[in-house]
């Protein structure tokens, strides 16, 4: 989970992209040692890639092959999906951030979010609610 794009970020809409992974870096998702929280997505001559991630390589796999953990790694979208993101990058000012890396039917997933850059002024605001919520929910628990 990226919490910190949901502060940064007003996420406008979201994409599930799977992942292409070598064997050691399904070992060590699994063993949850990846990091998105630095990452960004990067389109590049149609494609989608997952910059800046860091899978550490455990000690037990990877002996013969020298592991890279923050290695570019390429998102695996549908043509639809790729033009409606490089076009709200390209013409509209989105941002394509990660949101989640998770596993669904066995295949590792990477939620992606359309999103808009927050100001200062929207990170207190946000900020503000989110402690009002949690003092409401506190006095109706009473």
């Amino acid at each position: 989970m990226n919490r910190r794009a949901r502060h940064d970020y007003f996420i406008e809409h979201k994409f599930e992209a799977g992942l292409a992974l070598e064997g050691w870096e399904v070992k060590s998702l699994r063993e949850g040692r990846a990091q998105i929280t630095e990452a960004y997505v990067n389109l590049r001559k149609g494609e989608a890639w997952l910059v800046g991630a860091h899978f550490s390589p455990l000690t037990s796999t990877s002996t013969h092959i020298k592991a890279n953990p923050t290695r570019s790694r390429k998102l695996l979208l549908n043509r639809h999906e790729l033009d409606r993101l490089t076009g709200a990058v390209e013409r509209k000012g989105y941002a394509i951030v990660p949101l989640d890396l998770h596993w669904t039917k066995g295949n590792a997933k990477l939620e992606l979010g359309l999103a808009k850059g927050k100001k200062q002024h929207d990170k207190r605001a946000d900020k503000k609610d989110q402690d009002w919520q949690r003092q409401k929910a506190r006095i109706l628990k009473k």
